[in-house]
């Protein structure tokens, strides 16, 4: 384990690459097959490999440019390490979100799990009593998948471990599926919400009326 400071300090750079205000150097380190999982309403599998992620925010926060004048970041001693509460600031109005973080041996984000932050769409049963996801029944993805909290945190959609696990668990199934097909997979999810515009993405998650 890094220290306590470590953990929270990499989430801090995460959303300093989706903040317009932001040092545009403060950026987290990511391991090499870093994966991002965006639960619905958002697009799912949104990010796979260190180099796409990194591209793909540049062009989002271009696209759509926010800041993240709020943020709430802790550290845990269990995985995953950094959870954070964070409030988006887009053209279209603020935008709450629950987020985790997996990180290797090494210090580096592994996966990174994000949820809307109305009580709706939360992993939790009872937000208010658990708000960083401490208690039983925590409806998360990363303590599910093999590879993930171990030294390197390596994700092989294609391992038996995986395949197992996946004929097991839907979820764990999906993210197999998306990780071996992710292009076609994000431009399906994209297709049939992003091209309606920045509310249509982020509106039902945000709360924005319609």
């Amino acid at each position: 384990m890094q220290a306590p400071e470590h953990y929270v300090d990499q989430a801090l750079r995460y959303f300093d690459s989706y903040d317009a205000s932001a040092d545009p150097t403060s950026r987290p380190t990511y391991a090499e097959g870093v994966i991002r999982w965006e639960w619905p309403p958002w697009l799912i599998l949104t990010g796979y490999g260190r180099d796409l992620i990194v591209s793909v925010d540049s062009l989002v926060l271009a696209a759509t440019p926010s800041t993240i004048p709020t943020r709430d970041c802790r550290a845990f001693t269990e995985q995953p390490f950094a959870r954070c509460r964070v409030s988006f600031q887009y053209d279209g109005g603020p935008c709450a979100i629950y987020e985790e973080f997996t990180f290797n041996d090494l210090g580096e984000i592994t996966f990174v799990e994000a949820w809307s932050d109305l009580p709706e769409y939360l992993p939790m049963d009872d937000p208010a009593a658990d708000p960083w996801g401490e208690g039983p029944g925590v409806r998360r993805l990363s303590t599910r998948v093999p590879g993930l909290g171990t030294p390197l945190g390596v994700v092989d959609p294609l391992s038996e471990a995986m395949q197992a696990a996946a004929a097991e668990d839907a979820d764990v199934a999906e993210l197999a599926s998306r990780m071996q097909t992710f292009w076609t997979s994000w431009l399906r999810e994209f297709n049939a919400i992003g091209a309606n515009g920045e509310a249509a993405i982020y509106g039902p998650g945000c709360g924005w009326a319609p």
